[in-house]
């Protein structure tokens, strides 16, 4: 399926229905008096999160979201039918601007939440609205409103618990592959991942969170290089980061160091929230030295002068213990987080 996390779409409420101008006529009831009803109001157009969707694709053809205009009046006091109001459906995350001022209206991070972004016209009122008694043939009525039409920007933030960050093949994809359900591509060249990917990893006890992998980071992508760091936005949301350093890189690649380094003042030049998360940062490829603590492990932790995890995504080495340490990293920054944090779902 087609991943998009930006659009632009037009949306337009519904015309207010007329009132009507119409008169009681009956049998033995030559004046009966005014009896037309008011018109009917439009449908207002409406965006929900719909925790189903992940992508913004369903925008990619369809630009303009339109809702019903309301009936107009009748006689006999009816009132027009009011029009069918428009729902867009857009993934839990989304963030909504109207694009002529760039104002935020709505992060709508909660499922089925909805925001009115255009309000219907309002019915116009038909003759009988307009008598008095010194005014018995009221012949004005009043015509319906326009509708609301604006241009809005819609940007998606996935929301993970965890966010993947590393150089294209630091194996990424395939930790995540081992973790979860999740079956993102993989193979042996760089930038296999052109998307970002969700995995729900279950731990036992009934303890389960959400991990997001992005597309591999080089130096330079905040200038656009490789694939950029537009993707980034996608775990500006997450509580932690995971940082996936490839232990033995193919000859002409940077070290461990240099590429732990290199995704660092990328992350720093996009967001210095992003680059002071909680970080955990894991070795991999541990298969390749056949053992659990080569020297390379020792010396890549001496050069960081921090906590480095070893783990082998493709054997399974280490995983477990890096899964619970996280589950506990999120434990604890959730206990610092105020009540109603707007973001990444908890995890449970």
């Amino acid at each position: 399926m087609l991943f998009l996390d930006q659009a632009e779409i037009c949306v337009r409420s519904g015309r207010g229905g007329d009132g009507c101008v119409s008169f009681r006529r009956e049998k033995y009831i030559p004046k009966g008096g005014p009896n037309g009803g008011d018109g009917g109001d439009g449908g207002t157009v409406y965006l929900e999160a719909d925790p189903q969707l992940s992508t913004l694709a369903d925008f990619s053809g369809h630009r303009h979201w339109t809702a019903k205009p309301g009936q107009p009046g009748m006689g006999r006091d009816c009132t027009g039918k009011r029009g069918k109001d428009e729902i867009v459906p857009v993934p839990a995350g989304t963030l909504v601007y109207d694009r002529d001022t760039g104002v935020l209206l709505k992060d709508m991070v909660d499922p089925y939440e909805r925001l009115c972004v255009a309000r219907g016209g309002k019915g116009g009122r038909g003759n009988a609205r307009f008598a008095t008694p010194t005014h018995q043939t009221p012949r004005e009525f009043e015509e319906g409103g326009d509708g609301e039409e604006r241009w809005l920007r819609i940007e998606l933030k996935l929301i993970a618990d965890v966010g993947v960050i590393g150089l294209p093949n630091a194996g990424k994809s395939t930790l995540l592959s081992r973790v979860s359900r999740a079956r993102p591509k993989i193979a042996d060249y760089p930038f296999t991942t052109l998307v970002p990917n969700l995995g729900i990893v279950d731990l036992s006890g009934y303890r389960r969170f959400v991990m997001a992998d992005v597309p591999g980071l080089i130096e330079g992508a905040h200038e656009g290089v490789g694939l950029g760091d537009t993707f980034l936005r996608h775990i500006e949301r997450t509580r932690v980061v995971l940082h996936v350093v490839d232990l033995y890189p193919p000859q002409g690649q940077p070290t461990p160091t240099e590429a732990y380094r290199a995704i660092r003042r990328e992350l720093e030049k996009y967001s210095p929230a992003l680059a002071n998360k909680p970080e955990l940062v894991v070795a991999n490829k541990l298969d390749l030295a056949g053992r659990a603590d080569p020297p390379e492990l020792a010396e890549f932790t001496r050069e960081l002068d921090m906590e480095v995890q070893g783990i082998s995504a493709v054997s399974g080495l280490g995983l477990e213990h890096v899964m619970n340490h996280l589950w506990m990293m999120l434990q604890e920054e959730a206990a610092r987080e105020p009540a109603g944090r707007e973001g990444a779902e908890p995890a449970v």
